[in-house]
């Protein structure tokens, strides 16, 4: 069983506080066209998620994409968008090279802009 892990962190700069109740899908994409539906996960009040996404025996190697469901965590929080909304949908696709690695994929977000990095 490898020691590898995927886990993202997303925090609302705009109001300067973790995104909590901020839903995200993970899709892998085996061939690099195709996705496959892996799982959905809500970020908790630290704009966390409770578990890893991928950990143990469903961690590997590949290409995949995290889904953040922006605009609809944006209206939640009564935040005034444009229809339609500048940022709705936010996909980030990403490589994991190594099966033992811990990659942590976590997203800055406001209503005008995103930011990602490979954290730790």
């Amino acid at each position: 069983m490898g020691h590898g892990r995927l886990t993202t962190h997303v925090l609302d700069t705009a109001l300067g506080k973790p995104a909590a109740g901020l839903v995200i899908d993970l899709f892998e994409l085996p061939d690099g066209t195709g996705r496959i539906f892996l799982k959905t996960a809500t970020t908790n009040a630290d704009g966390r998620v409770d578990q890893p996404l991928l950990a143990g025996d469903e961690f590997r190697t590949g290409q995949f994409e995290l889904v953040f469901h922006a605009g609809d965590y944006l209206r939640k929080q009564g935040t005034l968008l444009p229809q339609p909304p500048f940022l709705d949908i936010i996909p980030i696709r990403f490589g994991i090279a190594d099966a033992e690695g811990h990659y942590h994929v976590p997203l800055l977000l406001s209503p005008f802009s995103y930011s990602t990095y490979r954290g730790s």
